[in-house]
């Protein structure tokens, strides 16, 4: 089967296969990690119509897909604003703000798929970083990737999780 990622701009189209893939995806990563209301505001504070329009219209960001087949699988948001790591603060780095993969799609074709897109995007940059929840398992597969851990520890943005920064300096 053949697997393909891909820009996705703020069609009605676009935006509703990114409002798909983001609400499953954040169902599946933190349903058995927070509250059901917690999970229910979060995704849609996040996701709503409104809130996507204005993120993949900025010029700072840029959405992927990535596909199976004609089938929509996961996802990635990049950009250049968040918080970087403390030891990142002066680099010109780009963020990948949001990665995910449905769990029936997830395998290393798919997320490499994704990730090489990514990088990329950054080639012209210093290099990459993902603040992202301590226990996500994408964790191991970044590292593998070449992210190294920071020894930084905070909460995540949006929900109350302990979150960590991973970073990949372009060579």
């Amino acid at each position: 089967m053949e697997i393909i990622t891909k820009f996705i701009i703020a069609t009605e189209q676009g935006r509703g296969i990114v409002a798909t893939l983001a609400k499953e995806i954040a169902a599946e990563k933190f349903a058995s990690l927070v509250e059901p209301q917690q999970l229910e505001d979060y995704i849609e504070k996040k996701f709503n119509d409104k809130n996507l329009i204005a993120e993949m219209n900025s010029m700072s960001n840029q959405w992927l897909v990535v596909y199976v087949g004609d089938t929509p699988a996961g996802y990635a948001y990049i950009t250049s604003n968040g918080r970087k790591p403390k030891n990142q603060e002066e680099a010109r780095m780009m963020r990948i703000a949001d990665f995910g993969i449905l769990e029936k799609y997830n395998d290393t074709t798919v997320r490499l798929s994704l990730l090489e897109k990514c990088l990329a995007i950054s080639k012209s940059y210093n290099g990459l970083w993902v603040h992202e929840y301590k226990e996500n398992p994408l964790i191991a597969f970044f590292e593998s990737e070449g992210f190294v851990m920071q020894n930084e520890v905070y909460q995540h943005e949006e929900l109350p999780l302990p979150s960590i920064f991973l970073t990949r300096n372009n060579l």
